[in-house]
């Protein structure tokens, strides 16, 4: 299965569009998920970036056990989540930035831990963006992914392959595989799949995490 890749420029402009009716729109459907992701990083603690932090929908899920950075490709989606953030009512949240998670501006091993809630398959350039991802978490940290992954089989993935023509344009990439995030982790001697799961109750999403080993130590 071959996977076209998003160009940046379609993203920042479907996200533009999509910013004044994203929570409404989007905060429901992927609520399961987003707390999923939230979960498993308040397991790890500590200093947390949040790849895509969009408007700041996550913001709820975690707690004063976490130190949230977010950033973002998308202003208008900023925007939103300063918003948020000037409520006060998310002390946890220390700041949003506009920035390119393919070219991260963060020294090496900032992060405790790193998540991206339904954006790896959006990017670019995926493979690009988990090896900054990597680059920025600790030794031993963890690098957590949710998302709707490619079916590869049977009538969902015929209706996904229909589906990526016509929804490219809305900054959306249904035909995904797991194949190329397992494929990065395996070139990548320093990095381990630590878990893949389905989250319940549909299974529609799939949570992914990776560890960065305690080998870059002696790097």
């Amino acid at each position: 299965m071959t996977t076209l890749d998003l160009e940046k420029s379609i993203v920042e402009t479907a996200y533009a569009r999509w910013a004044p009716i994203y929570d409404a729109v989007c905060g429901p459907v992927m609520l399961k998920g987003r707390r999923a992701a939230a979960e498993a990083a308040r397991a790890v603690g500590g200093k947390v970036l949040e790849v895509g932090v969009g408007t700041g929908l996550s913001f709820d899920d975690y707690d004063t056990s976490t130190e949230i950075t977010g950033i973002d490709l998308s202003a208008p989606m900023l925007a939103k989540a300063r918003a948020r953030m000037a409520t006060g009512r998310y002390p946890w949240v220390k700041g949003v930035q506009e920035m390119d998670a393919h070219a991260m501006t963060f020294a090496d091993a900032t992060f405790d831990c790193v998540v991206a809630q339904f954006v790896i398959t959006l990017v670019e350039n995926p493979e690009q963006v988990l090896s900054e991802c990597h680059r920025v978490v600790k030794p031993g940290g963890r690098i957590i992914l949710v998302n709707h992954l490619y079916s590869e089989t049977g009538l969902a993935a015929a209706v996904e392959r229909w589906a990526a023509v016509k929804t490219r344009s809305l900054g959306l990439r249904p035909e995904f595989p797991f194949a190329r995030l397992q494929a990065w982790s395996q070139a990548n001697a320093e990095s381990i799949l630590v878990e893949r799961r389905k989250v319940a109750p549909f299974g529609i999403y799939t949570l992914v995490t990776f560890e960065r080993t305690a080998a870059a130590l002696a790097a």
